[in-house]
This record gives structure tokens, C-alpha cells and sequence, in this order.
């Protein structure tokens, strides 16, 4: 096959191409498919898309696609399907791939182990080059990635991991012991996913071998899987940083009522939550009446708190998601963000003090004889509110994630709320300090 009919049939534009077309065209266009092709172009397309296929196809059809899938791709479409399909597909698998999807639907539904295939090139120490390369022509065809190659003892535990430019290099009758070190990278079956993603993002491997709490070479998980399940981490933290519990389908396969059920929880408590605020509002109505000025100033500061809020929120679950920081680090995180929510706080007080001048000079609002109190009122408040916004947003993910939560369900809608409830507080008080006498 020449590198054109390679651009023609890739599978995953295949795929693309068929998602794309009429719901009454597209199972008619996947039958057309070149059998070789088959396997891999199912494994691209949508969820929907291939519980509609599996369904509708006849038994042979289906015993050729999942027989001929790798066992990682396989795991992820059932995970997908409902357990009446897992059941009918597991029914089409022959026995050796029947026995390597029910061993990978036995781990935990969060480990590694799921994404992992049984399919890799494993040799012996006390084999030479040429053994080796002899053994990679051998099963080849069956592995995912020939980028490295297992070295294991006689109870196939792991020794250590071979490049197979490193194999390449050396004359045929090397024997393998003396071109390794003994030093290799390996993920335990009892890994999550989220943790192994950072064991590839710091090691830089194309794949990493899968071992047992005894060492035992079980798999290995190749980067692929580990781009589809960082796509996955991204697309929940952002769902549940916008307020909302994490989809468990893409947008445009989430029914409505899901859609509800998953947004309202968050709603409901940021609703309440912002009963606070009213209720914040009416504790301070004495004050309002007298000096209406005051509530001209309340979105305003108010919101620079709760911006200042989500963008120290944004930071520290960023940091902690690339693990630039741990719990360990809270002390020198408070520190830093002191210092940065008093700098950004002088820095808006001092805008809004100018504010409040140039109009009362230039005659575009009267704010009273006590102009100079009211706008240094503006000014402190919106000092310490910053100050307070910045340390809620910077403290709260760190709060969460000792009480083992995930940091990023500290959403900035939620900073933002606790930031206008004490903000008003914050706010009226100070009013009180520098007005009381004068228009209080």
C-alpha cells in the first residue's frame, strides 16, 4: 500500500467521514468498509454510533469486529454499552479474547489495568539480539507498539524495558543482560488513571508496562489511551469548574433530563447560597436608607472580589493538576497571594478613589460634602475584599483536597458567591468606620 491509499484509508477519517453522513446512510457505509480496516475504524467512532452497529449487524459480522479490536479498545466500548450488550458481545468473543475482556472488566472501573493490552513483545535476559529480533517477527503483527521490548525472568517478572533502537545497534550475538541496567519505569495494576497520566506526562514514554504489587508483567498501556483519558480529566475539571457535575456523555448524546439533573444540584446550592447575600443586603437596610450612595458601590466591589476570587481558584487547580504544587505548599501559597491580593487591591482602590473624584469634580455625580469619606470607603473595601477574594479562591481547592474531594469542584461560581456574602459584610463595615458621624 502506497503512502496515498494510507491518506484514503485512514481509519480515523473513515470514521470521521462516516459520522458525518445521514443516521439511515451511515450503517450501510461501515458494511462497505475494507475488512482490514474495519476493526479500527469501529473503535473511532461515537458510543452511539457503535451500539447501534453491534445491534444491527448479524453475529458473524460482530464476532469479526470485537475478535479482531485490541483488548484496550475493546474495554472502552464496553464500558460504554449497557449490560445486557456487554453481556451479547462477550457471547461473540473467542475464547482467548473472551478470557483477556473478562481479566480487564475485573479491575476497578478507575485503574489502569482497564486501558491495558496483554499484546506486547516480551523476552528473556539470557537471550541474544538475534533471538530477540527473531521474536518481534514472531508476534509483531499482534502488538500495538514495538517501541520497547519487556525483559522478564522465569516467573515473569519485570527486569527491565528495552528500546528497540538500543536492540538495533547491537551485534546479533549480544546477549540481552548485557545491554540493560535494571532500571525501568513501571505503573501497578492498581494505578487510577489520573495518576498514571502523570507518570507519562514526567517519563515521556510512547508506553508503560503494567506489573502487579509482586512485579509480575501483566500489560502495558501505550500514550494513545493515556491522550484519550487526559482529554477526559480536562473536559471534567472544566465541567465542574463552570458549576456543574461531570457529563458522562458527550454534549450532543446527553438528553435533556440528564442535562437538568446534572446542572440543577449546583444551581440549587448557589441559589441558597446567594440567599445569604439578600438576607447580608437587609441587615445593613438602616444604612442604605441613609446613605443611599453606598448601594450605588455594591456591584461593583462586590465583584471585584468574587473576579479576584475565581482567578486565584483557577491557578491553584491548575497548579495542582500539573502537581506544580501539593498540600505541603499551602503556607507558601497564602504567603504569595497576600501579597498579590494587597498589590491588586491597592491597585483597584486607587482606581476607583480616582473614579469617584473625577466625577464629583467634573459635576457627573454629587456624592455629598463627605465625598473624600465615601471614596475612601470604596477604596479600603475594595482592598480588603480583594484581599479576601484571593485568599478564599487560593485556600479553598487546598481545603478540599485534604478532605480527599476534588479541588476542582471549587468552582468560581462558588468562590464567587462566599466572596459576595462576606464581601457585603466587609463592605458595610467599613463604611461604618469611616461614615459613622457623618452621612451614618
Amino acid at each position: 500500500m502506497n503512502s496515498r491509499d494510507e491518506l484514503i484509508f485512514n481509519p480515523a477519517d473513515i470514521a470521521e467521514t462516516l459520522s458525518e453522513l445521514p443516521a439511515d446512510e451511515r450503517l450501510l457505509a461501515f458494511l462497505k468498509v475494507p475488512k482490514e480496516y474495519k476493526a479500527e475504524v469501529f473503535s473511532h467512532l461515537d458510543p452511539d454510533f457503535q451500539e447501534d452497529t453491534i445491534r444491527s449487524i448479524g453475529s458473524d459480522e460482530v464476532s469479526e469486529i470485537l475478535n479482531a479490536m485490541t483488548p484496550d479498545d475493546r474495554t472502552a466500548l464496553f464500558e460504554d454499552f449497557p449490560d445486557e450488550l456487554i453481556k451479547y458481545s462477550i457471547n461473540h468473543l473467542n475464547p482467548q479474547e473472551r478470557r483477556i475482556a473478562l481479566k480487564l472488566l475485573g479491575y476497578n472501573s478507575d485503574s489502569i489495568a482497564r486501558l491495558m493490552t496483554p499484546y506486547y513483545i516480551q523476552i528473556r535476559k539470557e537471550w541474544t539480539v538475534k533471538r530477540c529480533l527473531q521474536q518481534i517477527k514472531k508476534v509483531g503483527k499482534r502488538v500495538e507498539t514495538m517501541n520497547y521490548l519487556y525483559v522478564v525472568d522465569e516467573r515473569n517478572r519485570l527486569i527491565d524495558d528495552l528500546a528497540i533502537g538500543t536492540l538495533l545497534l547491537e551485534e546479533e550475538d549480544t546477549l540481552v543482560s548485557d545491554i540493560t541496567d535494571n532500571h525501568f519505569v513501571a505503573i501497578t495494576t492498581t494505578t487510577s488513571k489520573e495518576d498514571a497520566v502523570t507518570y507519562f506526562e514526567k517519563y515521556d514514554r510512547g508506553a508503560l508496562p503494567i506489573i502487579t504489587e509482586a512485579g509480575v508483567l501483566v500489560g502495558i498501556v501505550t500514550i494513545d489511551d493515556i491522550l484519550d483519558q487526559i482529554e477526559q480529566q480536562n473536559t471534567e475539571d472544566i465541567q465542574k469548574f463552570g458549576g456543574l457535575e461531570a457529563l458522562d456523555l458527550p454534549y450532543i448524546q446527553t438528553s435533556w433530563t440528564e442535562m437538568i439533573k446534572k446542572r440543577a444540584t449546583w444551581l440549587i446550592i448557589l441559589f441558597v447560597s446567594e440567599m445569604l447575600t439578600a438576607s447580608a443586603m437587609g441587615y445593613f437596610d438602616k444604612e442604605i436608607e441613609k446613605a443611599v450612595v453606598l448601594a450605588l458601590f455594591v456591584p461593583l466591589i462586590i465583584s471585584s472580589g468574587g473576579n479576584s476570587g475565581s482567578q486565584a481558584a483557577t491557578l491553584i487547580i491548575r497548579a495542582m493538576a500539573l502537581q506544580e504544587i501539593s498540600l505541603k505548599d499551602w503556607w507558601y501559597v497564602m504567603k504569595k497571594e497576600i501579597i498579590s491580593g494587597l498589590c491588586l487591591g491597592a491597585i483597584l482602590g486607587v482606581i476607583g478613589f480616582i473614579r469617584i473624584m473625577l466625577w464629583q469634580q467634573i459635576g457627573l455625580f454629587d456624592y455629598g460634602q463627605y465625598w473624600v469619606y465615601v471614596g475612601l470607603s470604596v477604596s479600603v473595601s475594595l482592598i480588603a475584599i480583594v484581599l479576601w477574594g484571593t485568599l478564599s479562591g487560593s485556600m479553598i481547592p487546598f481545603v478540599l483536597k485534604k478532605l480527599n474531594l476534588d479541588p476542582a469542584t471549587s468552582s468560581a461560581p462558588f468562590v464567587a458567591t462566599l466572596v459576595d456574602v462576606t464581601g457585603l459584610i466587609i463592605y458595610f463595615t467599613v463604611a461604618g468606620l469611616f461614615l459613622t458621624g457623618k452621612l451614618l
